[in-house]
């Protein structure tokens, strides 16, 4: 058994590990309650649009837009979406692993990475995979500003062929214990998925149906609107992530000081066992010493 004066130094070193993870679980709790506001804000706007989709529903289907465009998909690029930073339990593994099985499916095919986050790139890095271009200045609480020079490369990309298809790896948040990784297709936008998300929002939709005037024509505004799916579905999946990340710190460092605690508790019943045999022993040398005498 180890000695007192090392049990004791154990123990105040744990008790200063808990009151950091302690404090970080603050900080990131009261970083979730902001970004879980975020999100859920931001969910209404990405409905109104295809609302608005809606009344062009019919121009949909005739659009020549070159985000509508199918190719065969032979080169394929991937928006991997991490963290800056670590200690947020399995957040990052588990959309790098949905990145990496999506990877695995399209062996045959080309495949290119844009890493949004440090984790994500320091992990392709070392994997040996082809980054075409990484961003790791989005903030804790992310802007569309922040966003938009990453959607503007994507689109470009794909309306100059480079890329026949741009998927997303990102964190869906659902609950503060719940957040699942996926990978969803972005580019191109399906116009089968499109009419069929359409159909089924006028199903549900309880309000009298509204008549648009559009100025200048419909192609026009069919171009606004088409880059506008691409922009308000990417920020939205960049919120989730965000979410996401600050549930998974606050609930991996609340793990962290719970599982400090119980060490505490475990190294002072250890320390007062070990003071008690001390105790015993000294009583002990002390009875033979007087049986001696």
């Amino acid at each position: 058994m180890a000695g007192t004066k090392e049990i004791k130094r154990r123990i105040v070193s744990v008790k200063n590990t808990k009151k950091i993870t302690k404090a970080m679980e603050l900080v990131a709790a009261s970083k979730m309650k902001h970004a879980i506001s975020a999100t859920i804000s931001a969910r209404p706007y990405s409905g109104y649009s295809w609302e608005v989709l809606g009344a062009l529903s019919e121009y949909v289907s005739k659009s020549t837009h070159p985000l509508f465009a199918l190719r065969k998909p032979e080169k394929l690029l991937i928006v991997l979406i991490t963290s800056n930073k670590g200690l947020c339990g399995g957040y990052n593994s588990q959309a790098i692993k949905a990145a990496l099985a999506s990877l695995k499916a399209n062996a045959d095919k080309q495949i290119d990475f844009i890493s949004v986050g440090k984790k994500g790139e320091s992990m392709l890095g070392r994997l040996g995979q082809n980054i075409v271009a990484s961003f790791n200045q989005v903030s804790e609480k992310p802007k569309l500003s922040e966003v938009l020079p990453i959607i503007k490369l994507m689109t470009q990309y794909y309306e100059n062929a480079e890329y026949d298809q741009v998927f997303v790896a990102s964190t869906s948040f659902f609950s503060a214990i719940l957040q699942k990784a996926n990978v969803e297709q972005l580019l191109p936008i399906s116009k089968i998925e499109t009419m069929e998300t359409l159909e089924e929002m006028k199903t549900k939709t309880t309000r009298a149906p509204v008549d648009y005037v559009f100025e200048p024509d419909y192609e026009s505004l069919m171009d606004i609107i088409v880059e506008k799916i691409v922009r308000t579905k990417f920020y939205q999946l960049i919120l989730e992530s965000n979410a996401s990340e600050q549930s998974s710190r606050m609930v991996a460092m609340k793990n962290a000081s719970e599982a400090s605690g119980e060490m505490i508790d475990d190294l002072t019943l250890m320390f007062n066992k070990a003071r008690q045999a001390n105790i015993t022993r000294e009583i002990s040398e002390i009875s033979a010493g007087m049986v001696s005498a």
